[in-house]
């Protein structure tokens, strides 16, 4: 996995909404980047449900918030719809993504769950990863989405 203070690996993607995703250094705002195993499973529903209630403190933080996962665009309309997700989420079926990350599989078989928060410059200010803990992820990255905006140095979360 990609650490603390290296740069993000840039992308630009189009988001199952028809937008475009862009993360690096050309971002311009803070990212919350969050990977996730599969939509419509019960800890996805959970977490990107927690994202979703959390929303306009991202956004009120100044913060995008972008989903990444194996599934393909149309399941992706159909998971954003069915949840109300006002954020994008992107597909990743080549997992040329998760590789550029480092996110790798828990157990050896499962998508990994890894939170991202990426500066406006692009570079990894905190990462977190947690099969079970799905509300710590947006939990976390909040705090670390206000701190950096504040202008002090994100705080180490365990």
């Amino acid at each position: 996995m990609i650490s603390n203070g290296m740069l993000a690996p840039s992308f630009t993607r189009t988001a199952h909404d028809g937008t475009n995703v862009t993360v690096g250094r050309e971002q311009g705002r803070v990212v919350v980047l969050y990977f996730y195993p599969k939509d419509e499973t019960a800890g996805c529903v959970a977490e990107a449900c927690a994202f979703r209630d959390a929303y306009e403190d991202f956004v009120a933080a100044g913060a995008q918030v972008v989903g990444v996962s194996d599934d393909s665009d149309a399941s992706h309309r159909d998971f954003a719809e069915h949840r109300r997700l006002p954020f994008q989420l992107v597909a990743d079926s080549d997992g040329e993504l998760r590789r550029a990350y480092g996110v790798g599989n828990w157990l050896g078989v499962f998508r990994n769950r890894v939170t991202f928060v990426i500066d406006r410059g692009g570079v990894v200010r905190h990462g977190f990863a947690s099969q079970l803990r799905a509300r710590q992820h947006v939990d976390e990255a909040l705090t670390v989405v206000r701190r950096l905006l504040a202008n002090t140095a994100p705080i180490e979360l365990s």
